[in-house]
């Protein structure tokens, strides 16, 4: 082993050209004490230069200075075409007598320069050939454009504009990023730099026109990337050969609604029997499982709702051949319940398939002024232009009502508890929108319902009516369904979907199948087809039902459902949310008055408006008792995060006294749970989900 006492070593370690002085040498290593006064044990073969003058410092300082000024194109051109090393390449590109410095600069150079050199091996190079040296030159100076693009776009966002490019991206930026997009980066690196959320920087350079229009084309985004449209379809007509009912039918719907799927009749009035009828409409008697129509309304899954606009689920020339619209005999699956007149308890029940002669089409809103409780309960009580068609019906209504009343008994015996939703039902009207799709600035109108309503009452308990016993048949002939079912009343047990026909404690039944709304549900059409195949086929039905026990096809639907149905009423919460908030800037109302339904939040409360569907934070106090009146004063609304705090004013009832504390319901349990923006959309019956009738 030799001693070099002042001789130093240039060697690679890791990617890194590091010098220092060597301490001791053997064949295959040497010791290398560094500036830093740590020794390392070096390679032989990645020692590249040995030298005794200038320090080791000093060599890779003037090595990277002189490496900086190499003209790259130039060395390509000098460099020879077989391999070689790069003291040659300094030799010929300085002189035959190129310094230390000058052999480390050309070693430097070479090594950062892949696109013109290939490294051969240790200290060893080979050019690039000319045609892969253009492309990667290229690519090079279009990643230096793109960076400054970068770079221009990030400035212009801090200046508090919006570059197209971005504009035309938001979506994609902010909720499906691509992170090696320029447009991403550039946000991503302007929020670095001003410290600003991406949201808000965008919303802060224009880049969100409207508000509504956010929210609107986001929701597109993620649940209809290929636009609302319908392809190109045939709508396929009902059968020829349906026996027509004996009965005369009417809806009980919203103005708005277009898609009736129920309908009812009565008969036999006074003989001490009568004979109820659920009329569903019945596109699962034509569209077939596996088909076009199938595969779409498998893909859309549920009709989607917002205050003055909706999405269907079907397409509308489908809609209108099955719609229960009146002055036609309808394609239906009718289920009659034989009722005691005056018990009102059921004693049979049987389903047919057939056609259904649709008298009238009522629509609530424009009713429930007349059909009252007294109006039903007097039949010489008499309202100043009562239709004539519903004079008609107000035998039939006045016993649905007591039958209603019944069953609701009933099943709040089941339950355990009477139903509790002490919340009235709003109805969202955009003033002149007529359906069109809205852009946000019109004028909303909100009006109130009572939950429970006459009319309400009716048509939700006939359809737990059809949904239950139809859950039950499937069961009893062990046919699969898709059904709703809820372990119990406990805080914290939720509603869920299976292919088991499990009790459902919250409405207070056996089984619970959704079949009712096959026009604007699919799990209503799949449930629907299961059905006709028990109408068809009786004890045998299993055989001929498109979906077989254990048929992992129906888990898939359900998985799919859920997802889809909670984001579209999701969606319909953050709209309805949406135009309330604009209801209270259109109003100029600034302060509004409130029930407790959370304490103890991070130092407020959570308030229910007493006359808006609202539910918002409060500060200002500590340990308000659930159900206290207060007036809150509104904050600045956010109409992008569809936020709005408040805070106290006074508190309107007496501490001392809970009599005159507001009732807090079983929904405004799930509100203080939910938080600010859950709005319990998940109705059984309604368009909009929440206007017909009770929860589920």
């Amino acid at each position: 082993m030799g001693e070099y006492a002042a001789m130093h070593a240039l060697f690679e370690e890791a990617g890194k050209f590091l010098a220092g002085r060597i301490l001791s040498e053997a064949d295959t290593s040497a010791q290398v004490e560094l500036d830093s006064g740590k020794r390392v044990k070096v390679k032989a073969a990645n020692i590249l230069l040995k030298f005794d003058k200038p320090a080791p410092a000093e060599l890779i300082a003037q090595g990277q200075a002189l490496a900086a000024e190499i003209d790259l194109d130039l060395a390509w051109e000098f460099a020879p075409e077989e391999e070689f090393g790069f003291v040659d390449l300094a030799r010929d590109y300085f002189s035959d007598n190129a310094s230390l410095p000058q052999q480390a600069g050309a070693l430097f150079a070479l090594y950062e320069a892949p696109h013109y050199f290939r490294r051969a091996g240790k200290g060893r190079f080979k050019k690039a050939p000319a045609e892969i040296l253009q492309q990667a030159l290229a690519a090079i100076e279009k990643k230096k454009q793109i960076q400054a693009q970068i770079e221009a776009w990030g400035q212009e966002l801090q200046a508090g504009q919006c570059p197209a490019a971005i504009r035309e991206q938001l979506y994609k930026i902010l909720f499906r990023p691509d992170k090696n997009a320029p447009e991403y980066k550039a946000v991503v690196e302007a929020s670095r730099a001003s410290k600003t959320a991406p949201l808000e920087l965008l919303h802060r350079a224009g880049a969100i026109d409207s508000a509504y229009q956010f929210h609107w084309k986001r929701f597109l985004f993620d649940n209809f990337p290929k636009g609302t449209q319908f392809p190109p379809l045939t709508a396929p007509q009902p059968p020829a050969d349906l026996p027509l009912a004996d009965v005369q039918a009417f809806s009980i719907d919203d103005s708005a609604t277009t898609e009736i799927d129920d309908a009812l009749s009565v008969r036999g009035l006074g003989t001490g029997t009568v004979t109820v009828g659920i009329h569903i409409a019945a596109p699962g008697l034509a569209i077939t499982p596996g088909g076009d129509l199938d595969k779409l309304g498998r893909t859309r899954l549920s009709t989607v709702y917002m205050p003055g606009y909706k999405i269907t689920m079907l397409p509308d020339e489908v809609v209108q051949i099955y719609t229960l619209d009146e002055g036609r005999a309808n394609p239906a699956v009718s289920l009659y319940v034989t009722v005691d007149e005056a018990s009102l308890e059921t004693t049979s029940s049987q389903t047919l398939l057939e056609r259904v002669p649709v008298q009238h089409n009522f629509r609530h809103d424009k009713l429930d002024h007349i059909v009252t409780e007294d109006w039903l309960a007097d039949p010489s009580i008499s309202v100043e232009n009562t239709p004539e068609a519903l004079l008609g019906k107000r035998a039939e209504l006045m016993f649905l009502q007591r039958w209603a009343r019944h069953l609701k008994g009933r099943r709040e015996e089941v339950r355990g508890k009477p139903e509790n939703f002490s919340r009235p039902d709003y109805s969202f009207r955009l003033v002149g929108n007529d359906g069109n799709e809205p852009d946000g600035s019109e004028r909303v109108e909100i009006s109130t319902r009572k939950r429970g309503a006459p009319l309400d009452l009716i048509v939700a308990e006939a359809a737990i009516v059809a949904n239950s016993t139809w859950g039950n048949w499937l069961s009893d002939l062990g046919v699969p369904g898709i059904y709703r079912s809820q372990a119990s009343l406990a805080p914290g047990i939720k509603v869920r979907m299976s292919t088991k026909a499990l009790p459902h404690a919250g409405i207070g039944v056996k089984s619970y199948a959704w079949a009712t709304s096959p026009l604007r549900r699919y799990v209503d059409l799949v449930n629907q087809w299961q059905i006709i195949a028990c109408a068809r086929h009786g004890q045998t039905a299993a055989l001929a039902a498109p979906f077989k026990p254990k048929d992992a096809e129906l888990f898939g639907i359900i998985s799919s459902f859920d997802g889809a149905y909670s984001a579209y009423n999701g969606y319909q919460a953050g709209m309805e949310r949406f135009w309330t908030l604009k209801y209270l800037q259109q109003n100029n109302i600034t302060e509004i008055d409130a029930a407790v339904i959370k304490d103890s939040m991070d130092g407020g409360f959570l308030v229910r408006a007493d006359n808006l569907p609202l539910v918002l934070p409060v500060l200002g106090a500590q340990n308000m008792p659930r159900g206290a009146r207060v007036r809150v004063r509104l904050g600045e609304i956010d109409e992008i995060s569809l936020d709005v705090t408040g805070a106290l004013v006074a508190r309107l009832d007496d501490p001392e006294d809970r009599s005159d504390d507001a009732p807090v319901s079983e929904e405004d349990d799930d509100q203080a749970v939910a938080g600010p923006l859950a709005i319990a959309v998940d109705m059984n019956e309604a368009e909009p989900p929440a206007a017909d009738t009770p929860k589920d």
